[in-house]
């Protein structure tokens, strides 16, 4: 199997060199691109008004002045365009994405765009301690990372098929088992604006976040990680709101 992986921490995150060994667990033909810089937060972004420059850092293994979504085309589209990948796997993030993490998440935009080629796509996250964030241990995540993988290519992951893993913030023998899980949502998105002085007295800010979960359901990816399960969940890029398009089609189907 030909293997594509990604990720948006960065060309030499220790989560990348998890995710190859990982990746090497299932086939031997894995191909790296990935951002030469940390892409945390830019989504599903895309370069259209700077040029791309893709530099050879190692066999198969190459890195992107770009973000995850430009990795992945040029990945799939000038890397190996000769036989293009059968699975894409982003990740591993250095943090959990779940819930409305998501939408924000670097790591996820490359499973993303992944499946919009028509690749099958996997992101793989690794959930931490608050407070070290330079000393995280994807040792749970590489121990159980290619049976997950396995059993979800096996159940059957499609051709542009979308799946968001997250490994809990435990070592692996203490992982409860694996649930498919639905995306969570926090009760309130936790956003806060932290204002700052500089040297010469002129304001500058940072945006920051917490992680309280609330009492999400049994069946989310929140409550699973917080139970010290694995989550996988099934994601699509189709983002329509089906009940409300029933609603606004009484309202508006009625020709002028």
């Amino acid at each position: 199997m030909r293997i594509l992986i990604t990720n948006d921490d960065g060309i030499h995150s220790p989560g990348l060199d998890a995710l190859e060994r990982i990746a090497r667990e299932i086939s031997d033909d894995v191909w790296v691109v990935a951002p030469e810089y940390d892409q945390s937060g830019v989504a599903h972004s895309l370069s259209l008004n700077d040029p791309l420059r893709i530099r050879t850092v190692g066999e198969r293994r190459f890195a992107v002045k770009g973000t995850p979504t430009d990795c992945v085309i040029l990945g799939a589209r000038f890397v190996m365009k000769d036989a293009l990948p059968e699975l894409l796997l982003s990740g591993v993030n250095r943090g959990h994405n779940l819930g409305e993490d998501v939408t924000y998440s670097g790591t996820v935009a490359g499973a993303i765009e992944g499946a919009l080629l028509g690749i099958p796509a996997i992101a793989m996250s690794q959930a931490y301690p608050s407070g070290q964030r330079e000393s995280v241990s994807y040792a749970t995540a590489e121990a159980h990372g290619p049976r997950v993988i396995r059993q979800i290519l096996d159940a059957g992951l499609p051709p542009g098929g979308l799946v968001n893993i997250n490994f809990p913030n435990v070592s692996p023998e203490k992982v409860g088992g694996v649930r498919a899980t639905r995306q969570g949502q926090r009760p309130q998105w936790q956003a806060q604006v932290d204002e700052r002085r500089d040297g010469r007295g002129n304001p500058y800010f940072w945006i920051v976040y917490g992680h309280e979960i609330g009492d999400p359901g049994h069946d989310t990816d929140l409550r699973a990680v917080a139970d010290k399960w694995i989550s996988v969940t099934p994601l699509k890029i189709d983002m329509t709101d089906h009940r409300l398009l029933e609603r606004l089609g009484g309202a508006f189907d009625t020709g002028l």
